[in-house]
């Protein structure tokens, strides 16, 4: 009974750290979509469209992308190829996804520091957009920051395959019936 409180207790804690970056994600996806409309409508009606729209594009894109990024990887909601999981008993399948999220965890470090440098120098240089001047360098660290924290998402959810499976649920297996 204890264990199972305190995975309830855990998974309560994701759900709310899932939160701010599920908020952001859907302020900027919210936001893109009222910009589109304007630009739609204005481009229509008065030919006259949004100038940065394209720019403003771009940025709320990657805050949705990278906001959710984390969430999605701690929730297993990514796009997987299942060809092989027939092949893989429910312990296997377990040490498998263990195996895979620590390994993409691992690797996503590399582009995450990568990207990091990328926005110091940027800032440096004191690159902007082209239309609304805005420092490059912002979106790039939020973007690193993003990326670092998916890194780390991906490395807890593949510690807890391994010794508590209940917390990020059971591998899928095709041949499972699902309702």
């Amino acid at each position: 009974m204890a264990d199972t409180k305190h995975t309830d207790e855990l998974k309560k804690a994701g759900r709310w750290l899932a939160f701010l970056p599920s908020v952001v994600a859907a302020s900027a996806l919210f936001a893109l979509m009222v910009m589109t409309f304007f630009d739609v409508i204005l481009r229509s009606a008065f030919n006259d469209p949004v100038e940065s729209a394209t720019e403003m594009t771009r940025l709320f894109m990657a805050i949705v992308v990278f906001s959710s990024l984390p969430v999605i990887s701690w929730r297993g909601q990514h796009i997987v190829v299942d060809l092989f999981d027939p092949l893989f008993r429910a312990r296997l399948a377990r040490i498998r996804d263990a195996v895979i999220n620590l390994v993409c965890g691992i690797v996503l470090f590399w582009p995450a520091l990568r990207v990091w440098q990328l926005a110091g120098r940027a800032k440096a240089y004191g690159d902007v957009t082209e239309y609304l001047n805005i420092p490059q360098f912002y979106i790039a660290y939020f973007i690193a920051i993003a990326t670092i924290l998916t890194a780390l998402t991906l490395l807890v959810r593949g510690v807890f395959f391994a010794l508590v499976p209940d917390l990020v649920g059971k591998p899928v297996r095709p041949d499972e019936d699902k309702g």
